[in-house]
């Protein structure tokens, strides 16, 4: 397996479009990694270009500690999964698995040994004489796989792999994805917007926005301690909480209301900073200081339900409550942090306070 290390990565587009920008980034042997972000950040740019599918303007591409910036596509030992999954509808699913090999010159008992061992392993040995027509989208997707591994690559590269399968299907991929990803102990870099699938799947994300990163991180540290405000609203099946506050007499005036500075923290008065609390770490009369607010809106989410509380300076405030402990709209609640989980930003640069 092999590692990737990129330098100084840029790529800008004629118009002055800068898809990626100055990205420094470092992937371990075997690691599965997320480029996760919205649409147009660049990390789809930034995978093609790791791919060679595309050049940088500057900077460089090491995988396996060997320079490939400059080297074609076809002599990078890397295999990509796009997301339309790029299969050839007039080949059997036998001779689209054996297609790289056929590229390379191998004999055809070779490609018959190949695609019938990687098949095998995903589930296709059946549907070896078929054609991608006559296959459902996991099928599909098990094909396009089978075919990137069947080329013995140093490093496995998926766009969108999942985005077009239904949501059974997406959560079934995800578990299957995971567990191949573990038998291969091939180093794996994936594109998502879906931050949901990048927590899942990855053993670290890379949160990107304008063609930087904005926090590498394990999925618990991004999530529990976003570094900055756009990390912190983008990551999360519920927003974040993110709420003005001022300090006053070591307080947190924020939401029509008084809370503790966290500890450790120390701010003089009049310091603007934004409050960050996830809606999952806010307890109803949890006991202690906590923001008061009348119920506005109740939405199910199946075995719990988020609230919106409007708070008496008109901010809203969400928090997830038990199905069974779902309260009627108009009802008065105080929900308090659990201690350790008040995040701090900086108010002008929105930059997380202790970092």
């Amino acid at each position: 397996m092999a590692g990737i290390e990129l330098t100084g990565l840029s790529t800008v587009y004629p118009n002055g479009v800068r898809a990626v920008d100055d990205l420094d980034l470092s992937i371990t042997d075997g690691e599965f990694f997320a480029l996760l972000g919205p649409s147009g950040c660049g990390k789809t740019t930034l995978l093609r270009t790791i791919a060679g599918l595309e050049q940088s303007s500057s900077g460089t591409v090491l995988i396996d500690g060997a320079d490939v910036t400059r080297l074609e596509a076809g002599r990078r030992q890397v295999a990509m999964v796009f997301q339309d999954y790029a299969l050839f509808p007039h080949m059997t699913v036998a001779e689209n698995i054996a297609y790289p090999l056929r590229v390379r010159r191998a004999t055809k008992q070779a490609r018959q040994e190949a695609a019938v061992r990687t098949s095998g392993g995903l589930g296709l040995g059946t549907l070896l004489e078929r054609r991608p027509a006559q296959l459902s989208g996991g099928q599909q997707q098990r094909v396009a796989l089978a075919r990137a591994i069947a080329m013995e690559a140093e490093v496995l590269l998926l766009d969108e792999p999942l985005s077009n399968l239904d949501a059974r299907l997406r959560l079934e991929a995800r578990t299957f994805l995971k567990r191949l990803q573990r038998e291969l102990g091939m180093t794996t870099v994936f594109v998502t917007h879906d931050q949901a699938e990048a927590l899942a799947l990855a053993d670290r994300i890379a949160v990107m926005s304008e063609g930087r990163i904005r926090q590498v991180g394990s999925p618990k540290e991004v999530f529990q301690r976003p570094r900055d405000t756009f990390v912190a609203n983008f990551i999360g099946s519920t927003p974040m909480n993110l709420l003005s506050a001022i300090v006053r007499e070591g307080h947190l005036e924020v939401a029509g209301t008084r809370l503790p500075l966290p500890p450790g923290v120390q701010l003089t008065d009049d310091t603007a900073v934004t409050v960050g609390i996830r809606p999952e770490y806010l307890r109803v009369d949890g006991g202690g200081e906590g923001i008061t607010g009348t119920v506005s809106i109740v939405e199910n989410l199946g075995v719990t339900s988020l609230v919106t509380l409007e708070c008496p300076d008109g901010a809203l405030v969400g928090l997830t409550v038990p199905e069974q402990d779902e309260p009627a709209v108009g009802t008065t609640l105080t929900a308090a942090p659990e201690p350790g989980r008040l995040l701090l930003y900086d108010g002008e640069t929105g930059v997380l306070l202790g970092s």
